[in-house]
């Protein structure tokens, strides 16, 4: 995975959620992981949720990893579309972070 891009988004502070997108060449299709401690309730909402936005950006090859602190859905939202657009802006080979 030389050619890849990744862009974070949040935090592990309670009730938000840190998202880390990565755009490679070698990916195909979508690999999503996520870490909650409300993944047995959740975790298909948190799932779809995640998977909407990377449709939506028109992102069909990422490495997503999530890792919820509790956060609300749409906060949910906003770290992975921003995590996504960060990725899209990097140059290959670097990192974008708040």
């Amino acid at each position: 995975m030389q050619d890849q891009r990744i862009g974070v988004a949040g935090s592990l502070e309670s009730c938000d959620a840190l998202v880390m997108v990565i755009l490679s060449g070698e990916s195909r299709g979508m690999t999503l992981e996520i870490d909650s401690p409300s993944l047995a309730s959740f975790g298909e909402e948190m799932k779809n949720t995640v998977m909407e936005i990377m449709e939506t950006l028109g992102i069909p090859h990422a490495v997503i990893k999530v890792q919820d602190r509790g956060a609300l859905d749409c906060t949910l939202r906003a770290r992975t579309e921003a995590a996504a657009k960060r990725a899209l802006a990097v140059p290959v080979g670097e990192k974008v972070s708040e």
